[in-house]
């Protein structure tokens, strides 16, 4: 596995998958309290589909289906997305 590879699935095994999960998690409480807007709903279905596709990116990866350069692509994207969430 190349270099790159191997930080893509770290940041995404490491990082971002346990993020999503923490925070779908938080969704769900105010969902059971019944703090619930439309928008949480709507969340909550957004990040379940996120958490399948960083799935999906590490299944690629153990598969060998992705290829370095995509594999940089993605990453670049997970780290503006970290970078621009830090902001808030």
């Amino acid at each position: 596995m190349s270099e790159i590879k191997k930080e893509l699935y770290e940041l995404v095994t490491n990082t971002m998958i346990p993020e999503v999960e923490n925070y779908i998690e938080d969704l769900h409480k105010l969902i059971e309290n019944n703090e619930q807007t439309d928008e949480t709903l709507e969340e909550v279905r957004d990040m379940e589909s996120f958490l399948v596709e960083l799935q999906n990116i590490l299944l690629a990866i153990d598969e060998n289906k992705i290829e370095d350069e995509q594999a940089k692509e993605i990453l670049e994207k997970i780290n503006k997305m970290i970078e621009e969430h830090s902001e808030h």
